[in-house]
C-alpha cells in the first residue's frame, strides 16, 4: 500500500498531466512486451510491436540494454523519467543526459540490491554511454509507440476532460477518489494499491496525476521521496467503440443523412458537458484527426460550435444540431434536457 499524505498547500496543488508523458509510456510499455499479466488489452500493439522491432533490427537493443533496466516489476530507475519529459520527448531525453553521475550511480545500485540491473549498469554514468541509451530509447519511441499517439492522445484527452467534470462536480475530493489501483481517499492521506509498502509525504509540492496508456493494474510512483511527486495511473481499456444513446442498427434515418460517424459524433456532443475532440475519436473508434475532420464538417453544416481550452477543443450542439438529435429518436426516448432545447 502506498500512503500519500496531503497538506492544505498539497490540495491546492494537485494538477492533472496536460498531455501523456513520453518517457513514461516507454518505460511502463516495457514492462507490457514480456509481461503476462495485462496482455490481453495489449494484444494487437503487443504483436505489432514485436513484428516492428524485429524488422527495425532494434530487437537486440532493446533486449540488452532497455529491458535490463526496467525489470518487469518492482523497482526502475527514477532517471530514466525525468520531469523534464512532461515537456516532450526531447526534453525527457535531453533530463536523461543531464542528470549527475552520482545520482545514476546510486540508482543503478539500487536496481542492483533489488536483484534487477544489468552488469554495465554503473557506465551509465559516463555521457557516452547515456548518448546510445537516449538513441536507443527515440528509436524504441518511434517504432513502437509513436504509432499509436493519436489514440493514446484521444484517451488521454478523454481522461482529462473526465477528471476536469469531476473536479467541478465533486471537488477535489472526488478527484482524489479516481486514479485506479483501488485508490481510497481517507483525508488528508490518499491509499492507493502498490506492490510495496510504504509513506509519501508531499510537504506543500502538490501532486502530478499522469494518466498512462501502457500503465497496468497498480500506479505507479517515483521511488525517491525527494524528487517532484508524481502518481502514474492506468487509463481504463475499454471497447473502442462504445454504445451509444440512440444507437438503433444500421438503417436508422440519422446515420443515412450523415454517415454513422458523424451521427455518432453528434450524439457524442450531446453529452451535458459537451464532448472534447478527444472523446469523439474514442466514442467513435476513429483517429483524432479523423474526429475533428467530422466535428469541423458538422460545425460547418451548423450542428456543433467549438470552443477551445487551451490545448483542447470542447464540441456541444447548436439548437439546429439539437433539433436534428432530437427528430431522430422516438418521443420516449428524448432526453428531457433535448425536448426541452427543441422546443
Amino acid at each position: 500500500m502506498l500512503r500519500i499524505h496531503f497538506t492544505a498547500a498539497d490540495l491546492a496543488r494537485v494538477r492533472v498531466a496536460p498531455s501523456p508523458d513520453p518517457l513514461w509510456e516507454v518505460c511502463l510499455s516495457l514492462h507490457r512486451l514480456r509481461a503476462g499479466q495485462g496482455r490481453r488489452p495489449y494484444a494487437p500493439w503487443y504483436r505489432a510491436a514485436r513484428a516492428r522491432l524485429h524488422e527495425s533490427g532494434l530487437a537486440s537493443s532493446v533486449r540488452s540494454l532497455l529491458l535490463p533496466l526496467v525489470p518487469q516489476a518492482g523497482y526502475f530507475p527514477d532517471f530514466l523519467t525525468p520531469a523534464e519529459s512532461a515537456d516532450g520527448l526531447d526534453a525527457g531525453l535531453k533530463g536523461i543526459l543531464a542528470t549527475a553521475p552520482d545520482r545514476i550511480l546510486d540508482e543503478v545500485g539500487r536496481l542492483s540490491r533489488n536483484g534487477g540491473g544489468p552488469s554495465w549498469g554503473a557506465r551509465l554514468a559516463e555521457q557516452d554511454v547515456r548518448v546510445q541509451l537516449t538513441r536507443t530509447i527515440r528509436a524504441y519511441h518511434d517504432a513502437v509507440i509513436a504509432p499509436y499517439g493519436d489514440e493514446i492522445r484521444a484517451r488521454f484527452e478523454a481522461e482529462r476532460s473526465a477528471r476536469a467534470r469531476t473536479l467541478l462536480d465533486a471537488g477535489i475530493d472526488g478527484l482524489l477518489r479516481t486514479p485506479g489501483g483501488g485508490a481510497e481517499w481517507k483525508p488528508p492521506v490518499l491509499h492507493v494499491g502498490y506492490p510495496v509498502d510504504r509513506d509519501l509525504y508531499l510537504e506543500g509540492r502538490g501532486l502530478r496525476l499522469i494518466p498512462s496508456h501502457f500503465c497496468w493494474g497498480s500506479p505507479v510512483a517515483l521511488a525517491d521521496p525527494e524528487l517532484e511527486p508524481v502518481l502514474v495511473y492506468p487509463l481504463g481499456h475499454g471497447s473502442p467503440r462504445q454504445p451509444l444513446p440512440g444507437d438503433q442498427g444500421p438503417g436508422e434515418p440519422l446515420a443515412a443523412l450523415l454517415g454513422r460517424t458523424r451521427a455518432a459524433v453528434l450524439r457524442a456532443a450531446a453529452s451535458r458537458t459537451g464532448a472534447t475532440t478527444g472523446e469523439l475519436a474514442r466514442v467513435t473508434g476513429a483517429s483524432a484527426s479523423s474526429a475533428s475532420q467530422h466535428a469541423t464538417a458538422l460545425r460547418n453544416a451548423g450542428l456543433l460550435v467549438s470552443h477551445r481550452h487551451a490545448a483542447l477543443v470542447l464540441h456541444t450542439l447548436t439548437p439546429l444540431g439539437v433539433s436534428l438529435l432530437a427528430a431522430d429518436q422516438p418521443p420516449d426516448r428524448i432526453p428531457g434536457r433535448l425536448r426541452a432545447a427543441a422546443g
